[in-house]
């Protein structure tokens, strides 16, 4: 057989089976895996045989992710659109560096790049970074900051780096997420020079409790509290600092595409006088691992944090795609994200989005209506909910995920244990809702 035949073969029985797998593979699946593991052999191997150990060892013990049923860690599935059009992009092999390596993916990312304004309601000129996820978007956009506000001061840290440097200070709310704080310690920041903002029940930045700002500053806010689902009140945060020597950055991980949303937006006011953004295309726009997004107002301040030059390479031009990316070489991501925005459209979008948003309202109501404790108030897609004391919480969360009719997470919520719901998939139906939900119920008081 063809091997892209097989592989097509293949595929399709896998996302024809997994709607009906655990979505957590066994422990006997995962014993398997051992198959793999062996040492390197002297003579190549043929393609075909290749596939066929991937499929027979590794598709069992894959975790459904891309199936209806999985809440954990705020993961997006994968559009079929999205998928078909990653996967001609393998095909095509194509390096999204140049536009002269790829004019399909150069130009894919700059019409994408322009939908994406539109719809999320960022001032016209924002230019997008296409990265790998949030933590990438996150550390971009402060990149991107730092060259700006250090620029302000008369200094150039590409030159000149951070040695002696004016100081910048950060500030971000108590509950920021902790992509945040590995980027800000990636660009140079540190984790302990942070000005923690207290936050209220739900997690959002309390903004009058934001502190007297003096000299170069970024404020981080959050729209999507990992936990809770909560949005810092943007607006009011911004119309508080924001001054030539200040930078607003919002990290929007999953919380961003609310902007998307006719039912959500609220969530969202203000998101225009921030300076940059950082989202997950992998999480709610369901465009297949991995693909992210930083949005900066600024074009020329993010050209000139990022660019690079050498002689080999062509004439610098603001247009190149590597001109706005920590990466030179690099996967052409806008592909699959053109793909999954024209298969949608905006009411596609907003509905995908709603429906989870619905979705969870679902999980919250059921789980409270059978005597537990939801810890959050559900305005998004995520629910906290409490079985009771931590060890009993805890043991019902692990025999959920042993059970294997979905998945869910465990976390702390203000010293609470509880089990985080997470809907972020176009695949979950309102039967996978009512059946997982069976089973957390079943199981919660089984115990």
């Amino acid at each position: 057989m063809n091997l892209l035949d097989d592989f097509a073969k293949r595929a399709k029985k896998y996302i024809d089976e997994r709607g009906d797998q655990p979505v957590y593979p066994g422990a006997s699946a995962i014993e398997k895996l051992r198959y793999l593991d062996t040492p390197l052999q002297e003579d190549s191997i043929d393609a075909s045989a290749i596939l066929a150990l991937l499929d027979d060892y590794g598709s069992p013990a894959t975790v459904k992710s891309s199936g209806g049923r999985y809440f954990g860690f705020v993961t997006g599935s994968s559009l079929e659109a999205a998928m078909a059009a990653k996967l001609m992009a393998t095909v095509w092999d194509q390096n999204g560096a140049l536009s002269v390596m790829s004019p399909v993916a150069s130009l894919l990312e700059e019409v994408s790049s322009n939908w994406l304004v539109s719809l999320l309601g960022l001032p016209k000129n924002t230019v997008t970074s296409f990265v790998t996820g949030a933590t990438m978007a996150n550390f971009t956009s402060l990149a991107a900051a730092r060259h700006a506000l250090l620029k302000n001061q008369g200094w150039d840290v590409q030159s000149k780096g951070l040695f002696n440097a004016p100081e910048i200070t950060v500030i971000a709310g108590d509950e920021l997420h902790v992509s945040l704080m590995k980027a800000l310690s990636m660009v140079g920041f540190g984790r302990d020079r942070i000005i923690r903002v207290p936050v209220d029940e739900q997690g959002r930045m309390i903004a009058n409790k934001i502190p007297v700002i003096h000299g170069p500053t970024i404020v981080c806010a959050q729209s999507g509290n990992v936990n809770s689902g909560a949005f810092d009140p943007l607006e009011e945060i911004c119309d508080r600092v924001k001054n030539d020597n200040v930078w607003v950055h919002v990290d929007g991980a999953f919380g961003l595409w609310a902007a998307a949303s006719p039912e959500k937006k609220y969530l969202m006011k203000g998101i225009e006088l921030a300076d940059s953004w950082g989202t997950d295309a992998h999480k709610w726009l369901n465009v297949p691992y991995d693909c992210g997004f930083a949005f900066v107002k600024d074009k020329q301040v993010l050209f000139e944090a990022m660019s690079a030059t050498a002689a080999y390479l062509p004439e610098i031009s603001m247009r190149e795609p590597f001109q706005y990316v920590p990466e030179m070489s690099r996967q052409a991501r806008g592909i699959a994200v053109w793909a999954a925005l024209k298969a949608l459209g905006k009411k596609g979008l907003a509905a995908m989005i709603e429906k989870n948003c619905r979705q969870a309202k679902r999980f919250a109501e059921g789980l409270q209506d059978a005597g537990f404790l939801i810890l959050n108030e559900v305005e998004l897609n995520q629910v906290l909910v409490n079985f009771g004391d931590s060890e009993t919480t805890n043991n019902i969360i692990k025999k959920i995920q042993q059970d294997g009719t979905c998945w869910c997470g465990g976390t702390t919520w203000h010293g609470k244990a509880a089990m985080r719901i997470s809907v972020s998939s176009y695949a979950t139906t309102d039967e996978d809702v009512e059946r997982s939900l069976q089973a957390m119920i079943s199981i919660a008081k089984e115990n």
